[in-house]
């Protein structure tokens, strides 16, 4: 088991940053991947950072402005938000399974947490 916390969002302008966390404890060596849903439309993958190699992944409509990371002794993923757009506006979850741009190859996921980029 999993257990995933989310924090770091938050209301910020256009042209901002936000640095978002989520703390995983229980089976910690995992891959993990942010995603994001914004009212009425699917969840989207944003990035991920496979466990063994380190290797990241990122979806087009943010590689450049976000940057995923993880400090395994602190057992946290980061999702560096850069650059932040009004249609970055989502809630956003990060979540833990095997390395994909799937949502459906991550068992694990958190409660979410809100990000708002005012235009």
């Amino acid at each position: 088991q999993v257990q995933l916390v989310e924090s770091g969002g938050g209301l910020v302008q256009a042209g901002g940053s936000l640095r978002l966390s989520c703390a995983a404890s229980g089976r910690t060596a995992i891959s993990m991947g942010w995603f994001r849903q914004a009212p009425g439309k699917e969840r989207e993958f944003l990035a991920a950072i496979s466990w063994t190699s380190g290797r990241t992944y990122y979806a087009n409509s943010v590689e450049g402005r976000f940057t995923i990371s993880r400090d395994n002794a602190k057992n946290t993923v980061y999702l560096q938000m850069n650059t932040l757009k009004p249609e970055d506006t989502a809630d956003y979850y990060c979540a833990a399974g095997s390395i994909s741009k799937n949502a459906a190859a991550y068992p694990y996921w958190g409660q979410g947490t809100q990000v708002t980029v005012s235009s």
